[in-house]
């Protein structure tokens, strides 16, 4: 069962994203997700599923992934363009949550909108190429999508890549990824790792003054927990969940997430 309700391609011609969204409760502010590198919309199948069902929730495939439309672009210009995706749905407001990639985008989102973006989920995240890295073998990995393609491939990395209950099951974690059809053209993710590679937040964390959560787990090969710290200290209205697990928690382990996020969302 498709836990949001509607698809369409929305935006500028030729520049189109594929949205899905759920309607919710008629005056709430909608949850707008960005997905990790390589992953279409379906990723966050599992954390729509345990959230509030009265909750409005967008999701969307970044450009060349699922359906999509394929191109070049840099945070900023993809950040605008889900702004107005989130302007056409009719919503002058969203919270915004980011896995891993997705949440450099939440937080370029973040700048780049302060009167449209009211919260910040970041999860499994930093702050892109000035950030204390992942170890060389994982950062290898990293660079190569086959693990997108190949879930054979993927269930032999899994714990080694991604920790946490991926080291136990690494079933769960491949399946977590390959919930969908979706297709990761290797230029498509050239694209996504351009993106990151040219993108720092770390000078302009101090001017991200919405309410942040963030979502650290303390067995996460890819961010290492120390820079949920780092990004706490320079965040205004930042404060950090650790959370026993790896990168995917979010999706293996969503029961156990969605009642925070829940709860941060809700709060006075």
């Amino acid at each position: 069962m498709d836990p949001y309700g509607r698809t369409r391609l929305l935006g500028a011609p030729g520049r189109e994203l594929s949205v899905r969204y759920r309607e919710g409760a008629p005056g709430r502010v909608p949850l707008l997700l960005c997905n990790g590198i390589g992953t279409g919309l379906q990723l966050f199948d599992p954390l729509v599923e345990h959230l509030d069902p009265g909750r409005p929730v967008i999701g969307f495939d970044p450009p060349g992934i699922g359906g999509s439309a394929a191109r070049r672009y840099r945070f900023a210009t993809l950040a605008s363009a889900v702004r107005g995706v989130v302007a056409e749905l009719g919503h002058e407001r969203v919270d915004v949550l980011g896995l891993s990639w997705g949440g450099a985008l939440a937080q370029q989102y973040a700048l780049q909108n302060p009167r449209h973006c009211r919260r910040l989920v970041l999860a499994a995240t930093g702050t892109g190429s000035v950030m204390v890295p992942a170890a060389p073998r994982t950062l290898r990995h990293l660079l190569d999508p086959r693990r997108h393609r190949d879930p054979a491939h993927a269930r032999a990395i899994a714990g080694e890549v991604w920790g946490g209950a991926a080291r136990r099951d690494p079933d769960a974690a491949v399946a977590a990824l390959h919930r969908g059809p979706t297709v990761v053209d290797p230029q498509a993710y050239r694209h996504q790792l351009t993106a990151l590679a040219g993108w720092s937040s770390l000078a302009v964390l101090p001017l991200i003054r919405q309410r942040t959560l963030i979502l650290a787990g303390d067995d996460d090969p890819i961010v290492p927990a120390v820079n949920a710290t780092l990004m706490a200290r320079l965040l205004p209205h930042a404060r950090v969940h650790r959370y026993a697990g790896g990168h995917l928690e979010l999706l293996t382990g969503a029961a156990g997430l969605a009642p925070v996020i829940e709860q941060f969302l809700d709060a006075a």
